[in-house]
């Protein structure tokens, strides 16, 4: 229950006109960003560590710490794509029948109301009582291997989203309400669907500072009576997604397989939350045997996330994307045996490609026998070797379609029949997105964007900037590099970032200690000022702090 809890943004509603009619008139909707293009999703997903020239002539000690950057590196790549795609449809097709503004939200809400009224036999009756009530929520399910990229393709897609919108009025009439786009639990290791329950109170407790875990999830609470909690709490916040990471570990439970499928079948049809479930290749065995069950847990259809191949033009892009960043005496030139060496010893993984890539120039730092610190195929043979001794198990069955090895090792096993059919690479799409990022490594615009990105991503792993937001050191960082003259020195950048931050820290430190001593004084007018500074009604601000409560959650009780 000590999961850290994915957090992104929080917004005060901005309604924007919909190019879709069926996305019109509706409040959730409205509020969400645009729907993102190809090029938004370049501008916003790709993280390109930046490594000077200046870095490269420091001594070795800062170049061990500079290629630790190389550790951030994403790249864009098609199915990053179709993921977006999928969760942006996910997002805006699950409020269809969740419009604030429509009759039946209302509807589901009395229903549920009288539901929990009679909460211990409540859920024998739930999906009766709540069956006519139209859901138009899907489920996708993201299946690959471990190392793949999948829960950092998830988290970053997710934060172009705000996570949550605050409402005040829409169309000049009183909107109250808080809206939560988007929520990411992990599943506990045990596997139980109870202890998924109190992960899903906990998250939103940890978001909005409520105290759901405490009053819903206690011990003797069975999970049929949690999910209708669960209920509740998404029609109040109007959740957008709920995205379930390491979904194998309900495999280690002791619930039967068709429990689980239900379970979030419910979650879908019932409650009527967009699910997106996420696991490696062992979580197959969930959507196995009953087929109409499995169908409908991943009805917007399942991708199967499958290691690059050696051939394929993505593969080809990420390694020479992925070998520019180098921090050595010479620059280590990429020729073909190279390439098939680093391909045979990370199979297309690409958490393994990019820690093989970083090893191997260590090695190469502190090897005396290689002065000029050139990489070369028994560089990297080496450091698969020693250094990335605990995974050749799993990496040899792979190499050599060890089936039997393979499974052993579940969590590298993919259904090559099903890939075929789900997930086959365009070529001509891949030759896209090669082209427009090649385009935009030439542009000032970029360069900007890619300082900025390793900049705020550097100073806040310092650690020391407390009272900040990440958002915050990202805004700051903005200022600082687009004042800066193109050609000025990254760590001269640094060095007047870090001095800007710090004033900021200090100040930000120093009016949250003001504020709550005030509080402490006159509570009641601090609030009252809290909220004008937000740009917050002062009524909305009372009810967060509890000193008022609203008649139609009240009702909920």
């Amino acid at each position: 229950m000590n999961n850290v809890v994915l957090k992104g943004d929080v917004e005060a509603a901005n309604y924007k006109p919909q190019q879709l009619t069926e996305y019109a008139q509706n409040p959730f909707i409205e509020a969400l960003p645009p729907i993102f293009s190809e090029d938004d999703v370049l501008d916003r997903f790709m993280v390109t560590p930046r490594i000077s020239e200046q870095d490269k002539q420091s001594e070795t000690n800062i170049r061990y710490h500079v290629l630790k950057r190389v550790k951030n590196f994403i790249q864009p790549l098609p199915i990053h794509f179709e993921v977006e795609r999928r969760l942006s449809t996910l997002i805006r097709r699950g409020y269809l029948a969740r419009n604030p503004l429509d009759k039946s939200f209302l509807e589901r809400i009395r229903a549920l109301h009288h539901l929990r009224e009679d909460e211990e036999q409540a859920h024998k009756y739930i999906d009766k009582r709540l069956n006519h009530i139209r859901s138009t929520a899907d489920s996708l399910s993201i299946i690959g291997i471990s190392g793949i990229g999948k829960t950092t393709a998830i988290e970053r897609l997710l934060l172009m989203y705000p996570q949550v919108i605050k409402h005040q009025v829409y169309e000049e009439q009183p909107f109250n309400k808080t809206q939560i786009v988007w929520l990411k639990i992990d599943c506990p290791y045990d596997g139980s669907l109870s202890t998924l329950c109190k992960s899903f109170f906990k998250a939103i407790d940890d978001l909005l500072g409520t105290r759901y875990l405490e009053k819903f999830g206690y011990l003797n609470r069975v999970t049929s009576t949690m999910l209708l909690h669960m209920t509740s709490l998404a029609s109040m916040y109007g959740i957008g997604v709920l995205v379930i990471d390491e979904i194998q570990h309900l495999l280690h439970a002791k619930n039967d397989q068709e429990e689980m499928l239900n379970f979030f079948v419910t979650l879908s049809n019932t409650v009527g939350i967009p699910t997106v479930l996420i696991g490696t290749s062992k979580a197959q065995q969930l959507f196995k045997g009953n087929f109409r069950q499995a169908r409908r847990a991943a009805s917007d259809g399942a991708i199967i996330w499958d290691r690059m191949d050696e051939q394929s033009e993505e593969w080809e892009f990420f390694l020479e994307t992925l070998w520019e960043l180098q921090c050595l005496k010479i620059h280590s030139s990429l020729t073909e045996d190279i390439k098939k060496t680093f391909y045979e010893e990370c199979q297309g993984i690409t958490s393994v490609a990019v820690n093989l890539f970083i090893l191997a120039q260590e090695r190469a730092l502190f090897d005396e026998s290689n002065e000029d610190e050139i990489i070369t195929s028994k560089v990297l043979k080496q450091t698969a070797k020693k250094d990335m001794k605990i995974i050749q198990p799993m990496l040899n069955a792979i190499r050599n379609n060890d089936f039997a090895a393979m499974y052993k090792y579940e969590d590298i096993m993919i259904n090559l029949d099903e890939l075929m059919m789900n997930h086959k690479r365009n070529t001509q799409y891949e030759g896209k997105v090669k082209a427009a990022m090649k385009e935009r490594q030439n542009t000032v615009v970029y360069q900007e964007q890619e300082i900025i990105g390793s900049l705020s991503v550097e100073v806040a792993a310092i650690g020391i900037f407390d009272s900040l937001s990440l958002s915050e050191i990202l805004k700051v960082t903005k200022k600082v590099v687009e004042k800066a003259p193109i050609d000025v020195d990254k760590n001269n950048l640094k060095a007047q970032l870090i001095q800007n931050l710090i004033k900021l820290n200090e100040t930000t430190k120093e009016k949250k200690n003001y504020k709550d001593a005030y509080k402490k004084l006159l509570p009641l007018l601090a609030i009252r000022e809290n909220a004008i500074e937000q740009k917050i009604h002062p009524h909305e601000m009372f009810y967060r702090n509890n000193f008022i409560k609203r008649v139609l959650e009240e009702l909920y009780k």
